[in-house]
């Protein structure tokens, strides 16, 4: 099994985590002084792109094979030894890019990489773990099929409303005591990812990062609420096939197990509900403070990174108000979130130069590209490898170039509302196809494998489960919506 057993201590590993970023966001003003000043740029396939890529690729090589090796295994639970890996594959990247396009590239890379992407993505994050983890449901349903695809169906839909993260920690621990008598409880982690992590939040813009990127560029704050008939047909098809598969299991339960599930049942119960309060405050921090844009009813625009202090001020007060014996309750650490820092400083700085690619490949693609069908699956291919969020944008500004029917008025143009459909719904849903997909989808695993749940591989999640169970539903959802 896998334990959590990372040395050195947590606190010297976030001592780290906080320095190393300091010293980033430091980089980032000392070598974008030039960027305001060179005017438009034009987008130009980097030179010997393929090595550039190279450190992405090692970074998800080493999340994909280090845990897998006996000699590795134990050395890869340190969250230490991840970021020293992260670390080693963005040195890389700045690299290459000194190497090919020069010092004034620096800059601008760790400003868009670090303080517009990672510090916003891994604050948000924060935020939602934190006061999440700061309510406590207690009690121990019978671990039936009805009861888990209830739980399951109920994260789905809590999870557009405070977000996916802020659902997944709140769901994920009542889920798995209730499911600690039982043997079989992979499946069900798995199924919540899918459905609580991912796909569940479709409908509002603070559902899943991408959509509130969307938000941003002047998609309406209600207009993915239209996207209900997709979400509520993924959801169902979804429930049915766990509840069918949970089924099977049950019945295959030991006689000890299902003795222990009638003999432990506890009453369900809520403490903390005070941070549904500073939940709320971080929804309506994420959707209405935006440095790019007046505050509402006002002329005055935020300064940048409001938002986020307004965020960490949730948190002060979460951590202030909450009693110490509901986190402890809820056997809550920082090491999942640690995990994600570690794991993400790296990849949002190493996929920079993926999505310079990309970029500059933007007229060949549409030029093979025009479909709704063709964006869904491009999107969502791309958001299961280079995280949902900046695959999101980058397939929004190409979408922009084709008058595809009916248009939608964003704030620097018009978009397709069929390319805009098939580009949320890809890139929400199939980031469930790997666990760096999406951001709570490792949190998520973190706390099973705490719990003592040994969880799959990265090529085991996506072989034994993601691939076999989501990808007929996406083909569904394409044949029904996307044609």
């Amino acid at each position: 099994m896998n334990h959590y057993t990372p040395k050195p201590s947590r606190s010297i590993q976030a001592v780290t985590f906080i320095a190393a970023i300091a010293i980033a966001i430091w980089l980032a003003f000392w070598l974008s002084g030039s960027h305001d000043s060179h005017g438009s740029h034009e987008v130009l396939m980097p030179h010997f792109w393929y090595i550039g890529i190279l450190p992405f690729v090692g970074i998800l090589g080493a999340i994909a094979v280090l845990p897998l090796l006996n000699k590795t295994r134990h050395w890869w639970e340190s969250n230490l030894n991840r970021f020293f890996i992260a670390m080693l594959c963005s040195i890389g990247t700045i690299v290459y890019m000194l190497v090919v396009l020069g010092k004034d590239s620096i800059g601008p890379m760790l400003d868009h990489s670090i303080m517009k992407d990672f510090i916003p993505f891994i604050i948000l994050l924060f935020s939602l773990y934190v006061i999440s983890g700061g309510i406590h449901l207690s009690g121990d349903l019978e671990a039936s099929p009805k009861v888990n695809t209830i739980f399951l169906g109920i994260g789905a839909l809590l999870a557009s409303f405070i977000g996916t993260t802020g659902a997944s920690m709140l769901l994920i621990r009542p889920l798995l005591k209730t499911n600690s008598q039982r043997k079989h409880v992979v499946h069900t982690v798995v199924v919540f990812i899918f459905l609580v992590s991912n796909i569940g939040g479709t409908l509002l813009p603070i559902g899943d990062p991408p959509l509130f990127l969307g938000y941003l560029r002047g998609v309406p704050f209600m207009w993915t609420l239209g996207l209900w008939p997709m979400w509520a047909t993924a959801c169902s098809i979804l429930l049915v096939v766990y509840f069918v598969w949970d089924s099977i299991l049950w019945r295959k339960e030991t006689f000890k197990s299902h003795l222990q599930d009638e003999l432990q049942h506890e009453p369900l119960r809520l403490r903390g509900v005070t941070n549904f309060i500073f939940i709320g405050g971080i929804v309506v921090a994420a959707a209405f403070i935006d440095s790019n844009k007046p505050l509402i009813g006002t002329d005055w625009h935020p300064f940048p990174f409001l938002r986020e202090l307004v965020m960490l001020g949730f948190v002060a007060l979460s951590l202030g108000f909450t009693k110490k014996a509901i986190r402890k309750a809820n056997n809550f650490t920082y090491a999942a979130i640690l995990e994600v820092a570690a794991l993400f400083s790296g990849i949002f700085i190493a996929m920079q130069v993926p999505l310079m690619v990309l970029n500059a490949s933007g007229e060949a693609i549409t030029n093979a590209m025009n479909k709704p069908w063709q964006f869904f699956w491009s999107t969502g291919t791309l958001s299961s490898f280079l995280d949902n969020a900046p695959t999101y944008v980058v397939f929004f500004k190409l979408s922009q170039s084709l008058p595809e029917g009916e248009m939608l008025t964003v704030n620097d143009g018009e978009v397709p509302i069929s390319l805009l459909i098939a580009i949320s719904l890809g890139s929400v849903f199939m980031g469930a196809m790997t666990y760096i997909g999406n951001g709570p989808n490792f949190m998520v695993k973190a706390i099973a494998e705490q719990e003592q749940i040994v969880m799959p591989s990265f090529f085991g999640y996506m072989f034994k489960y993601s691939i076999p169970i989501l990808i007929p539903i996406f083909i569904i959802i394409t044949l029904l919506f996307l044609m």
